[in-house]
């Protein structure tokens, strides 16, 4: 009998640590919203590097044919742009009070010459937004 009373308490203290643990991850975890790595905030973007790696030979497209390079955005930091700065092929540049946004693209190296792209995703309009 005394070996079943040792077990259900070693069970009992297991139980207890897992839901200790358990409750201590959900109350850090609960408190956070995930912030986006690109952000439209006005008439600005923000890219946000919440990685432990450097992004070199960035370049950030809008509407496909805008784009904004920057050499490096170094790990754990931010690196903001107006949107008027961003320019097409022929040297027009994005102009917000005109032109809606549909795209966001980011494509950069990280230190081992591995590429990285990241995507915002917009909700669709019209009738592209309710046929899917």
């Amino acid at each position: 009998m005394q070996s079943v009373d040792v077990r259900l308490k070693s069970r009992r203290r297991i139980a207890a640590l897992a839901l200790a643990v358990f409750a201590a991850v959900g109350a850090t975890r609960c408190g956070e919203t995930p912030r986006e790595p690109l952000r439209l905030e006005g008439n600005r973007l923000t890219v946000d590097n919440q990685s432990s790696q450097d992004w070199h030979d960035v370049q950030i497209y809008l509407n496909t044919y805008y784009r904004v390079t920057t050499s490096t955005i170094r790990a754990r930091s931010l690196f903001q742009a107006p949107l008027d700065v961003f320019v097409a092929g022929f040297g027009q540049r994005f102009d917000l009070q005109r032109m809606p946004i549909h795209s966001l693209k980011l494509t950069a190296k990280l230190p081992d010459d591995q590429p990285i792209e990241l995507n915002k995703k917009f909700q669709l309009s019209g009738l592209a937004g309710a046929l899917g």
